[in-house]
C-alpha cells in the first residue's frame, strides 16, 4: 500500500472528486499548455451530472478562466460563473456519456491564436482528490508490505504494537509533522464553522446550523451535552466544505467532517494531547488506505458508503486507538463503522454537497463514537472481519445502479426535484 499521506489532502470544498480532482487535472493541463490561447473541457457522467452543484465549473474556471488573483479574489461564485461566459475556457457538459473507465470523466483541449487544437487529454477524477488517466488507481510507491487488515492485525500480534507503531515502521519520518499539519487544518475547520453563520451557496438555501447547534448543546448534561456537541463540530466542517472552504479529505471532502467532529470531541472532553489525536489519526489513515485499496472511497464509483462508510470506520477505529484499545478491538470497531452503513447510496438534491450529506457527517460521527464504547466493551473478537465487510461494501457498491451514485438521478435527489 502506498503512504497514509494520500488518504489526507487540504483544499477546497466541497468535493474531493468533483472540485479537487478537477482542479489538480487543469493545474497539469495549463502547466504544460502554459501559452495556450484558449481551453476547452467536457465533462461527462457523474462529473457532469453533478458538476454546478460541486463548484467543478469554479475550479476549471479559477485555472483555466485566465482570471488574475485579484479578480478572483474579488468575485462571488455567481459573479465568477457569469465571466466565465467570456473567458478563455469554454466549459461542456455531458452527463448522460459515461466513458467506459470511470463515471468521472474530464477531456482538455488546448488551442492556439488561430483555433488549432494543440493538445488533447482524458483523464478521470477518481475520488479523494485523485486523477488517473486509466480511471483505476496508479501504482504509486508502495511503502507498506500487507493489503489486507488480517496481515497487519498478524503483524501487530507478533510484534506485540499497536497500528500507529506498525505506520511509524513503513513511513518516512516526516508523516508525522505532516499529520500535526493536517490535524491542526482540521481544528481550523471545525472552529471556523462554529463561527461562520448565513445561507451555503447554491439553489437550497440551507443555512448553516453549527453554531446554533453548538450553543444548545450547553442547555444539555453528561453524555447528551457530549452527542449535542459531537453533532456541532461535524456539521460545522460539513458546512465549511459545502462553501468551498478549506478541510482535509478524510477521506474525501463530502466525508470531511467525522473523523475532525470525533477527534476534537475526544481532546476537548477528554483531554487528550496532539501527540495522542495524531496517533488516532495514522490509525484512521491506515484504515482509509485499507478501503482505498480493496475497494473504493468514492461515491461515483461505489455510492456514499465508500465515503461515509469509510469516514466512520476510520474515526472508529482512531477512536479505539486514542483510549487504548488493543488491535483486535480498533479493527472491531472499524468494521462495525462500515457494516452500518453498507448499501448508502450517493443522491445529492440538486447535485449541491447539502442534503443528505451535511446531516450524513454528523450521524456518522456520532455512530463513530458508538462503534467505540461497543469495541471497548469487547474483547475483540467478533466474526465478521474488517476485511470481509471492505469487500461486502466493494460488491455492493458495483451492484449499485449508476443514479444512486453520485448522478442526483436517483433517491432522495429525484424525489426532491419533483417536488
Amino acid at each position: 500500500m502506498e503512504s497514509i499521506k494520500n488518504i489526507f489532502k487540504v483544499g477546497k470544498g466541497p468535493s474531493s472528486s468533483h472540485t479537487m480532482g478537477p482542479r489538480a487535472a487543469a493545474l497539469i493541463f495549463l502547466e504544460r499548455n502554459a501559452n495556450a490561447a484558449k481551453f476547452g473541457v467536457t465533462l461527462y457522467g457523474s462529473l457532469a451530472a453533478t458538476g454546478i452543484g460541486h463548484l467543478t465549473d469554479v475550479a476549471l474556471l479559477e485555472v483555466l478562466g485566465g482570471f488574475s488573483e485579484e479578480q478572483l479574489n474579488r468575485m462571488t461564485i455567481d459573479q465568477l460563473r457569469e465571466a466565465g461566459r467570456n473567458c478563455r475556457c469554454k466549459l461542456n457538459f455531458r452527463p448522460e456519456t459515461f466513458l467506459p473507465q470511470h463515471p468521472n470523466g474530464l477531456f482538455f483541449e488546448a488551442y492556439d491564436n488561430n483555433g488549432n487544437v494543440v493538445d488533447r487529454w482524458t483523464t478521470f477524477s477518481i475520488g479523494g482528490g485523485d486523477i488517473s488517466d486509466s480511471g483505476c488507481r496508479e501504482e504509486r510507491t508502495q511503502i507498506y508490505p500487507h493489503s489486507k487488515m488480517d496481515e497487519i492485525l498478524n503483524w501487530c500480534r507478533d510484534n506485540g504494537t499497536s497500528f500507529w507503531e506498525y505506520v511509524a515502521t513503513y513511513e518516512e519520518k516526516d508523516v508525522w509533522d505532516y499529520l500535526a499539519y493536517i490535524w491542526e487544518t482540521m481544528k481550523q475547520s471545525v472552529e471556523r464553522g462554529l463561527e461562520n453563520e448565513g445561507v451555503l451557496p447554491g439553489g437550497l438555501k440551507l443555512a448553516r446550523r453549527a453554531s446554533s447547534y453548538y450553543i444548545k448543546s450547553k442547555g444539555y448534561q453528561g453524555s447528551m451535552q457530549r452527542r449535542a456537541v459531537t453533532f456541532s463540530y461535524a456539521l460545522a466542517v460539513a458546512e465549511e466544505n459545502a462553501s468551498g472552504g478549506i478541510v482535509v479529505t478524510a477521506p474525501t471532502c463530502g466525508s470531511c467532517g467525522v473523523i475532525p467532529a470525533v477527534m476534537y470531541l475526544y481532546q476537548k472532553s477528554y483531554d487528550f494531547s496532539d501527540k495522542k489525536i495524531i496517533k488516532g489519526l495514522a490509525t484512521a489513515g491506515l484504515i482509509g488506505n485499507l478501503i482505498k485499496t480493496n475497494a473504493s472511497i468514492s461515491g461515483a464509483e461505489v455510492g456514499c458508503q465508500g465515503e461515509i462508510g469509510s469516514a466512520c470506520s476510520m474515526a472508529s477505529g482512531a477512536g479505539v486507538q486514542i483510549f487504548g484499545g488493543t488491535p483486535s478491538q480498533v479493527e472491531y470497531a472499524a468494521s462495525i463503522g462500515m457494516e452500518h452503513f453498507l448499501g448508502l447510496t450517493c443522491d445529492p438534491v440538486g447535485g449541491l454537497v447539502q442534503i443528505p450529506c451535511i446531516e450524513r457527517n454528523a450521524f456518522a460521527a456520532t455512530r463513530a463514537v458508538d462503534a467505540d464504547i461497543y469495541a471497548l466493551m469487547s474483547d475483540g473478537s467478533h466474526r465478521v472481519s474488517f476485511d470481509t465487510v471492505v469487500e461486502v461494501m466493494n460488491r455492493t457498491g458495483h451492484d449499485l445502479p449508476s443514479l444512486y451514485k453520485e448522478t442526483a438521478e436517483g433517491g432522495l435527489a429525484y424525489i426532491m426535484a419533483k417536488k
